[in-house]
Order: C-alpha cells, then sequence, then structure tokens
C-alpha cells in the first residue's frame, strides 16, 4: 500500500487552523470558502463522469478527483491577472480561479456556449479574457509556453507571473529541462507547479523516474524548489503564494511539487488495473483532501454538521444547474464548425 512518509515534507504543520489561519492572513470566511470550492471541484468532477456514462461527452476526459486541495491552494494563492497555463487535468484549477461551471459543463457536452464554443472539450478549456491561456492535451504542453509568456510579461514589465500546471509524467518530457533552463538564465517570472498523483499511464512514478522528488531536479537549474503535502490545502496556499511572491519580486522562477493522488483512471480508457482497490480506499478515507481540511474546520468550531449539509446540499444545485444550462444550449452550427479553431 503506498503511503506518504511526510517527514519528506518540507516543513508544514497545521496544529490549530485558527492559528494557522491567522499566520497566513486567511480570514475565517475564507476558510469556508476554501472548503466550498473544493467541494463544488468535486461534485463538478462527479458529474461529468456520470454525463459521459450517459454517452453526452464525446473523447475523452481526465479527473482530478483526490486532487483538490491543489487546485484550491493554488486558486486562492495567486493574483487575478496572472497567467495560467494548466494541464489536461485542469478542470479543478479552472474552477478554484473562477470560472463559470455552466460554461464549463457547456464545453464538456459540446454545446456553442461553451468556453471554446464546443470546440475544445474536457482537455482545452481556455478563458483568454482572464488570462487563462488554455489546458493542453500534450503532456508537457504549457512548458514551453510558459517560457514564452514569461518572456512577454517580463519585456514588458508587468507585476504579473505565469502559473504552469503539470503532472508527474510530464516531469520526464525533455521540454520540461528546457523550459527551466530558459526561465532560469532569464530569471523569468514562472511558477512551476508539479502536480505529483503517483500514476501516469499505468506505472507508479517510482518505475519511471530516475531522480524524485522533482523538485530536486529544479535545484540543478538553480531553481529554488519545494515538496509539500499537496491533500493540505493550508500547505498549498503558504508554499504557492510565498512561490508566487518570490517570482514576482523578480528573483525568477520557482518550482513546487505537491503530491497528491486521482481517484479516478488516467483518463476514461484506463481499466485502473495497476493499482489495488485498498489502495484507492486508503486514500479516499485517510488522506481525502476534503475530508482532512473538514475535521480541521469542525475542530475549529467553523463549520458543523449542518453547515456542511447546507454546503454540500448548494454545490449540488450549482452543478445541477450547469447540466441544465448544457443540455438546454445550442449545438455549434456546422456551417460555422471551422471557426474559432486555430490549429
Amino acid at each position: 500500500m503506498t503511503t506518504w512518509k511526510k517527514e519528506e515534507f518540507d516543513n508544514f504543520e497545521t496544529t490549530d487552523v485558527l492559528v494557522k489561519s491567522k499566520e497566513l492572513g486567511l480570514k475565517q470566511e475564507q476558510l469556508v470558502d476554501m472548503y466550498r470550492t473544493m467541494v463544488k471541484i468535486r461534485l463538478f468532477e462527479e458529474m461529468a463522469d456520470k454525463q459521459y456514462a450517459l454517452g453526452k461527452v464525446h473523447g475523452t476526459m481526465h479527473l482530478s478527483a483526490g486532487q483538490e486541495a491543489v487546485a484550491v491552494g493554488t486558486g486562492f494563492a495567486i493574483t487575478k491577472g496572472d497567467y495560467l497555463l494548466n494541464h489536461h487535468r485542469g478542470h479543478g484549477h479552472f474552477i478554484a480561479s473562477g470560472a463559470d461551471v455552466n460554461k464549463m459543463m457547456a464545453e464538456f457536452l459540446g454545446k456553442e456556449t461553451g468556453y471554446c464554443r464546443g470546440r475544445g472539450g474536457s482537455m482545452h478549456i481556455a478563458d483568454v479574457t482572464a488570462n487563462n491561456l488554455g489546458a493542453n492535451g500534450i503532456v508537457g504542453g504549457g512548458l514551453q509556453l510558459a517560457a514564452g509568456v514569461g518572456l512577454a510579461v517580463q519585456m514588458k514589465k508587468k507585476e504579473q507571473i505565469v502559473l504552469t500546471i503539470f503532472g508527474d509524467g510530464a516531469a520526464n518530457e525533455g521540454i520540461f529541462h528546457e523550459s527551466l533552463n530558459m526561465a532560469a538564465i532569464w530569471d523569468l517570472p514562472i511558477l512551476y507547479l508539479c502536480e505529483n498523483n503517483q500514476y501516469g499511464m499505468s506505472a507508479n512514478v517510482a518505475r519511471v523516474s530516475a531522480k524524485t522528488p522533482f523538485k530536486d531536479r529544479a535545484a540543478a537549474y538553480g531553481i529554488p524548489g519545494y515538496y509539500i503535502d499537496g491533500n493540505d490545502v493550508l500547505a498549498v496556499y503558504e508554499f504557492i503564494r510565498n512561490a508566487a511572491e518570490n517570482a514576482r519580486s523578480g528573483k525568477g522562477p520557482v518550482f513546487v511539487e505537491a503530491q497528491t493522488y486521482r481517484y479516478f483512471g488516467h483518463s476514461k480508457s484506463d481499466r485502473n488495473l495497476y493499482r489495488t482497490k485498498e489502495e484507492i480506499d486508503y486514500w479516499k478515507s485517510v488522506e481525502d483532501p476534503i475530508i482532512r481540511f473538514e475535521k480541521l474546520l469542525l475542530t475549529a468550531n467553523l463549520i458543523n454538521d449542518q453547515s456542511i449539509s447546507k454546503i454540500k446540499e448548494e454545490m449540488s444545485e450549482v452543478i445541477d444547474e450547469s447540466v441544465t444550462f448544457a443540455e438546454n444550449s445550442p449545438e455549434p452550427d456546422v456551417k460555422d464548425v471551422m471557426e474559432w479553431v486555430y490549429a
């Protein structure tokens, strides 16, 4: 059974959520909103899976249930106006950055009201107006784009950073090293976030990676790196916030590796034969990020069982409404099928 050796994580301890939130400058309502957003993401992913099973979503999907703390901690830590380059398992990050779930669900169902007018689907959702430059179906596909966007930000002397999110599989791609090298020699304002969910398509990261944690690879380029518990939303928030401030100050790129775990298979074609049910159940019951944060909030009397039920009910209604919106939205017109498609 896979378990974390928590002593290997960079130093972080949530002993008292009220004390910790005060240290981080988070208000009590922000903590509850973090929890609410995590629940929203989980319910969205589960609903997306249901829509796929009903044959309403075509192509494939890469779901991130189990990884909500990385998305929410990051979304709450970066500044509005920063650039985001996402990966194919990035629905949660998009939602945590303030995306409209109605437009997201419409995109999943291939409707004209979707973020990409139904042309992009699950893996290519973007909102350029909000500096979300899109997800990418190519493993590591956003890494080289981050260097270009980071250079543009630097040349324009903007107080923005580029957040590029990728998985453990992308850390073994050649473009990973090329991007980090360029960012390091030019001190580009890039925050590299490796979302290590421990598995690629069908193998544990330890079987296919000669050197882990990946943050040690960043050190080879003189880039400060951190290895954190990605299922602790406050740990993610603290490290991402500090990393963003470092990159924004002109000190160059920062690398954060957040270790987490995905519950669904790699994609809808993944039969999940490379790991045991017992392992998955362990992560769902012991290390689940929502349950862990919920316990902290309950202990601090910031929520109770009644408010938990209310939040889940409200978020469930929001997700149900997104399906209704998508189902009632128009299909793209065949005569315009090549419009809004650039590659």
